[in-house]
């Protein structure tokens, strides 16, 4: 891919922030809902995994608050919720145009690009970050249960870019074809 192909297929900044907000609420939706269910299953209760990530603001001890409370669940969703929107900002950025797209090799593109994304947000997560400043999920939850954590964070960037995918030149067409008649 040339130069000028790259500089196509990467969004402007200000448009990679409004399409961030949208894919990082959705990725940080899928993402949650794995959580609960994981801690459901892992730690008895759904709340434990996001909980654990108040570490942020209230130490080591609110991994292991069990309950749901303001002070707990409200605050790690919040913190959760503003980790993945950052992540998915600089997805949108990066390939957020490839998702927008219909052919197979834009989605295979921005299908790595969103793994990719996933994957190097827990390498920051575990292996840059200070311990207090991690999630906290793998205090409450097995490798396997942060493994699909993490990949249906993946898979939650995508679903913005794919439910506009062709919108856009579906939208031109038509445009075009009442151009014609006119």
């Amino acid at each position: 891919m040339g130069t000028m192909e790259a500089a196509a297929s990467v969004k402007p900044w200000g448009q990679a922030f409004k399409d961030g907000l949208i894919s990082g609420s959705i990725a940080s939706a899928a993402s949650t809902a794995v959580l609960s269910v994981r801690g459901e299953r892992e730690a008895d209760t759904p709340y434990a995994p996001t909980n654990a990530t108040s570490q942020w603001v209230y130490g080591e001890q609110a991994a292991y608050h069990d309950e749901p409370s303001l002070r707990h669940t409200v605050i790690g969703y919040g913190i959760h919720h503003a980790s993945v929107t950052l992540w998915a900002v600089i997805y949108e950025k990066w390939f957020g145009k490839h998702a927008e797209r219909t052919d197979a090799s834009s989605l295979g593109k921005a299908t790595a690009g969103a793994a990719m994304i996933a994957a190097m947000a827990c390498f920051v997560d575990y292996r840059l970050t200070p311990r207090r400043l991690r999630p906290g999920f793998e205090k409450r939850l097995s490798r396997a249960s942060l493994f699909m954590t993490y990949a249906s964070f993946g898979a939650g960037l995508l679903v913005r870019g794919l439910t506009t995918a062709g919108a856009g030149s579906r939208g031109n067409a038509a445009s075009g074809a009442d151009h014609r008649r006119g």
